[in-house]
């Protein structure tokens, strides 16, 4: 899952748009680039109408990204865990987006998940029913049924009401206490944990930070973080040194 949360707040801006749409798509490609697992971009709202969104569509099958999800909200969003208001965007609209990104794709594996925001917006179950149904025949992959409440009782009846018409895709970033065998009873196709390993990340930089600070040495902090081979094996430096032996003649760097 390529957040946008997580992407925004490693460019330092808030989870506005205020990060440009090319600045995502790089760090996208830098992501495709470095694993051969299958990503899914948070793409907001598509950063725009449905032209903005086909010629994302093009951009991430030209990256190798797997798929995307956007939003049924109006650009620029508003993080939907932020107390402001919620507009959303017509049904029919964001139908048209949709078609147009299913009908710009060429890989027939790459995934347009339409993210309905209308729990989060405070419009009810007629509204999200209303919302599923409708992208889903515009030709969605997936819906994504977000919620802001700290139990599972909107996305339960959500699926009640939904009947298995295709697959949905659940992000439990507030209702974290329910057991992910709830999910699997529900026959909830997919979860995202969003935007863990970010704050998890920010609260031991925090740590380390104050470590440094406090005791002006690094001697406590050592043992608790990981080792420089760690980062060069995540990096494959070692494909690098191969490279270099066997493309590099035995002097080079070495010449007065």
């Amino acid at each position: 899952w390529a957040s946008g949360l997580s992407i925004s707040a490693s460019f330092g801006v808030r989870d506005n748009n205020e990060a440009s749409w090319t600045q995502v798509l790089e760090m996208a490609e830098f992501m495709s680039d470095c694993t051969a697992i299958p990503i899914l971009l948070d793409g907001d709202t598509g950063y725009g109408n449905f032209n903005n969104l086909r010629r994302l569509v093009r951009k991430l099958e030209q990256r190798d990204i797997a798929g995307v999800c956007i939003e049924d909200k109006l650009f620029p969003k508003t993080n939907s865990f932020l107390s402001e208001r919620q507009p959303l965007a017509g049904i029919d609209e964001f139908c048209g987006k949709i078609k147009a990104g299913k009908d710009t794709q060429r890989d027939d594996d790459f995934c347009i998940i339409a993210r309905v925001e209308a729990f989060i917006a405070g419009w009810g179950l007629e509204e999200v029913m209303k919302r599923a149904m409708a992208y889903h025949q515009a030709g969605a992959d997936a819906v994504l049924i977000h919620s802001k409440i700290d139990s599972c009782e909107e996305i339960e009846s959500f699926m009640r009401e939904w009947g298995n018409r295709g697959p949905v895709v659940i992000v439990p970033t507030k209702y974290y206490k329910t057991p992910t065998q709830t999910f699997r009873d529900l026959d909830i196709s997919l979860v995202i944990w969003a935007n863990h390993l970010m704050r998890s990340a920010i609260s031991a930089m925090r740590q380390t930070a104050m470590h440094i600070y406090d005791l002006q040495s690094l001697h406590e902090v050592e043992d608790r973080i990981a080792t420089l081979a760690e980062v060069f094996e995540l990096q494959n430096a070692n494909e690098l040194q191969q490279a270099e032996k066997k493309y590099l003649p035995p002097t080079a760097g070495n010449s007065k």
